[in-house]
């Protein structure tokens, strides 16, 4: 199954930029990745996409000049939006990227997802179903839909994310050993990945 990865980096990052300056970007800041390599955190996330996902789409505001740069250095299209919130961004992202036999939603600032989570996660997903990651009995990131999700994803609005399609779908949980898939970084203490 050929996916498309959906990147949400357009969010403001309000509670970061409280604690660390209003003219901080949570997206820009240095983090150690899982090779150990000290990156921006939206350049994190990039890195972690597995090679097979052909299609990846950054959806970002057009006033993030260096975040826009690294998505295309990356191979990424870019979408530039002002957006409300999650649900907007998903939706225009999956009209903007076209047919797919699916949709990969990553959220910007999880740079600490292991590749082979979101490998798992694609494997695990069916044309009428959601794949989500479970990390000790909780859902996390990121959540690959079907083709079947289109026009509901397409529907999303404001900053309500696509939890609500999940009470129309065959769910299929995929059991991870992967602290990464419930972490982001919304705190700037959060940039220092611990897992317990």
């Amino acid at each position: 199954m050929t996916v498309t990865a959906i990147v949400l980096a357009a969010g403001q990052g309000s509670r970061f930029r409280a604690a660390a300056g209003a003219d901080r970007d949570k997206l820009l800041a240095d983090c150690a990745g899982l090779d150990g390599m000290i990156r921006p955190v939206i350049e994190q996330v990039l890195v972690n996409l597995p090679v097979r996902i052909a299609r990846r789409w950054v959806v970002t505001s057009p006033e993030r000049t260096e975040v826009i740069r690294l998505a295309k250095a990356y191979g990424c299209e870019v979408l530039l939006l002002r957006s409300a919130g999650l649900g907007e961004s998903i939706a225009a992202a999956v009209a903007a990227s076209g047919s797919a036999d699916g949709w990969l939603v990553v959220l910007g600032d999880m740079p600490f997802i292991q590749p082979s989570s979101i490998e798992r996660v694609i494997d695990g997903l069916e044309d009428g179903g959601i794949s989500v990651p479970v990390q000790e009995g909780r859902y996390g990131h990121p959540v690959a839909f079907g083709r079947a999700f289109g026009s509901g994803l397409m529907g999303l609005t404001g900053d309500r994310g696509a939890r609500p399609l999940f009470a129309k779908a065959a769910v299929t949980q995929v059991q991870v050993n992967d602290p990464g898939v419930l972490w982001d970084v919304d705190l700037p203490r959060s940039l220092n990945f611990a897992p317990v």
